[in-house]
């Protein structure tokens, strides 16, 4: 085996788990550690944490029984604009659960330590701010903010009250891009130079096509509270309310969405701190259903050298009308090799590296220069080149995967409890999560208005 194969293992250090394939593959090269990584969990009799949701949608609810996973966690209420929601709030978590319509009594309680901010995009930022003045800590859901403008403020709420903050994308917590990362800094793949990832749809709930109560109206929905952050008050809508990611007004279509996912997880296993240069185009293609964001988007993403990475370029793509099926992938080039990353749960490594001899004939110029010309091309060539120069190393593709059971959101907020517990810094902070938002933002700027935005990736703002 060679001497830089012999290293990239000795790199590899403890390897999560790995398929059956890529077991054989290695036991047949060399002996190596292998290991199930797991996140750190630490509870005692006297450190019950007790929570609140706000906001009750789907995610309300998959992350409240997502922080429920971890030791001495509490579920203490939740508020909600829609009045079925708060019942069965109370059904799936407890008849004794506080519930109401307006999150400042969920603020105003002095029982409650931290808050589950799971609303539609446009009161993230409102409420994470008033609550961390309350002396919560708080978790929000991604986007972080609903406009670029909103980050800084937000960041200077938790720099000045110290509060526990983290953003809610979780691929930051997964095991798999923890050693992807590692991967990275190693040199697995050489030197990074592009990556492409992307999500895909093709279902009406994959595109947001929620259902609707059947009790749907203004008499259910406390639909002025929803409206009150807009400049144009709108009679009640339920599309609106109950899809309201499909509108502008409230959510952040599919980059602020779904792109913030891949930019966290690209960000993470880069050590990023952003873009300089972003441009998007789109279109509504096939859900028009009175949207006002696109189906189908495509980002092109330039990032500047810098001490954290290379200069490289990211492609994203989120397609709601796929004939390929659901998946997202991501895939990140490098100059002797490739990462792939099929979502939270793992990647696979395929190497393949560059050949000293850059080849002669075939495709090529040679053939159509005089006959002795070629011979002596050709002899100086042979010369000059071994055989090992002209031909490439098949190298065994590596692939790493998560233990059964494992869960990457039950991850996420474990560290989130951790961070209030114990004190140590949180996986994903507000300043990490807006340089992940703003860019994604900042596609919907460049879609919207046409043109490239262009982005200071350490001051993060805007550049005119």
């Amino acid at each position: 085996m060679s001497t830089d194969r012999r290293k990239f293992l000795r790199q590899l250090g403890s390897t999560i788990v790995l398929t059956s394939a890529s077991l054989s593959s290695f036991a047949a090269m060399e002996d190596h550690e292998r290991k199930i990584l797991q996140a750190e969990k630490r509870t005692g009799p006297n450190d019950k944490i007790r929570i609140a949701t706000i906001g009750m949608g789907i995610m309300g609810f998959n992350d409240t029984r997502a922080a429920l996973s971890c030791p001495g966690v509490e579920f203490v209420g939740c508020c909600d604009l829609y009045a079925g929601r708060l019942i069965r709030a109370k059904e799936v978590f407890g008849p004794d659960i506080f519930t109401t319509s307006d999150y400042h009594e969920i603020l105003d309680r002095k029982d409650i330590d931290a808050v589950i901010i799971a609303t539609s995009d446009n009161w993230h930022s409102t409420i994470a701010i008033a609550a961390m003045h309350k002396g919560k800590a708080v978790y929000s859901e991604k986007p972080m903010v609903h406009y670029i403008s909103e980050g800084l403020s937000e960041i200077k709420a938790q720099q000045e009250t110290k509060a526990v903050f983290q953003v809610g994308s979780q691929r930051v917590s997964s095991i798999a891009f923890q050693k992807a990362k590692e991967m990275l800094a190693a040199g697995a793949i050489g030197q990074i130079n592009s990556i492409e990832a992307s999500f895909n749809r093709q279902s009406a709930l994959g595109a947001w096509q929620y259902t609707i109560p059947l009790d749907a109206s203004p008499q259910t929905v406390a639909w002025d509270r929803y409206q009150a952050k807009e400049k144009i008050k709108r009679p009640y809508d339920s599309n609106r309310f109950f899809r309201w990611r499909n509108y502008r007004e409230y959510g952040t279509g599919v980059a602020g969405d779904l792109f913030v996912h891949l930019l966290s997880g690209i960000h993470f296993i880069t050590g990023s701190k952003g873009p300089s240069k972003i441009y998007s185009i789109g279109e509504l293609a096939y859900w028009k259903d009175g949207r006002n964001v696109p189906d189908v988007m495509n980002a092109v993403i330039q990032y500047p050298d810098s001490k954290e990475h290379p200069a490289f370029e990211v492609s994203l793509r989120v397609n709601f009308v796929s004939g390929d099926g659901e998946h997202s992938s991501t895939r990140v080039t490098g100059s002797e090799g490739v990462m792939d990353l099929s979502d939270e749960n793992g990647f696979t490594i395929r190497k393949r590296k560059m050949t000293v001899a850059p080849g002669i004939g075939g495709w090529d110029s040679l053939s159509t220069y005089p006959e002795a010309m070629q011979k002596a091309l050709l002899d100086e060539y042979n010369q000059k080149y071994s055989d090992v120069d002209k031909h490439s190393t098949a190298i065994p593709n590596v692939t790493y995967g998560v233990p059964p059971g494992y869960n990457v959101s039950n991850e996420h907020f474990a560290n989130f409890i951790d961070a209030i517990r114990t004190g140590k810094p949180v996986v994903e902070d507000a300043v990490f999560g807006f340089r992940a938002a703003a860019p994604c933002l900042a596609c919907n700027d460049s879609y919207f208005q046409n043109k490239v935005i262009h982005w200071d990736p350490v001051n993060m703002r805007v550049i005119s």
